[in-house]
């Protein structure tokens, strides 16, 4: 299974980033095999718009399910009618997260958990 996690690093050792439209990287990681490629956020910087854009770099990746601390309502609307998973409330390296997701040890968000606009800085 293909899954996406926002990322504060480019490897598997990083830190989760509970931002998930302003993240640094997204990992993407086939949880069978553990390969992974690393992909820096083009939205980070972004003035407006930030999710939507993460969540259409995440859904083109062809992912069942994203990993985050927490998402927004637009970005959560974007990957809901992907049917893209939403797993929220995560923290720690990107190994210890994708364990617990293979252990379904996650919460799946039923509805956005950020107000919009609350990763800008």
């Amino acid at each position: 299974m293909k899954i996406a996690i926002s990322s504060k690093g480019n490897n598997l050792d990083s830190e989760l980033d509970p931002r998930f439209g302003r993240c640094k990287y997204f990992l993407f990681v086939d949880t069978e095999n553990m390969d992974f490629e690393a992909v820096s956020n083009e939205s980070i910087m972004a003035t407006g718009g930030a999710g939507i854009k993460a969540a259409e770099t995440v859904a083109n990746k062809g992912v069942n399910s994203v990993i985050t601390g927490n998402i927004g309502p637009n970005a959560f609307r974007t990957l809901n009618a992907a049917e893209i998973k939403v797993f929220t409330g995560a923290s720690g390296s990107i190994k210890e997260v994708i364990e617990k997701y293979k252990n379904n040890k996650l919460d799946e968000a039923l509805n956005p958990t950020a107000a919009s606009h609350s990763g800008m800085r």
